[in-house]
């Protein structure tokens, strides 16, 4: 019985990693795709795009400090769209499903 109590204690801390890991990920990817929401936004209200990272950075945000690094990243990426593209589409969520993705 101790044999198997300890097996099934092993395989649950075992399959645990993999949990902390993805939720960790999961917690990465959600605060990128708040960084591009934030620089949507800035497009929408018509952020030069020079002035996106101070604007966003001037915003309240909930993410940690080193993600606003993404910002110069993502920019050029976001202002290259049309407005109609920028206006329709969910790009934090697109962002998201492809960070999830790798």
């Amino acid at each position: 019985m101790k044999i198997v109590t300890v097996a099934v204690i092993t395989g649950i801390l075992a399959s645990g990693a993999p949990v902390l890991a993805q939720t960790a990920k999961e917690t990465d990817c959600a605060y990128q795709a708040d960084v591009v929401d934030a620089v949507r936004q800035a497009r929408l209200a018509r952020v030069n795009e020079r002035k996106v990272a101070a604007h966003v950075k001037a915003a309240a945000h909930s993410w940690p400090e080193k993600y606003m690094a993404i910002v110069p990243l993502v920019t050029p990426w976001v202002y290259e769209m049309k407005m109609r593209d920028v206006k329709a589409s969910d790009l934090g969520a697109a962002w998201k499903e492809m960070c999830l993705g790798q």
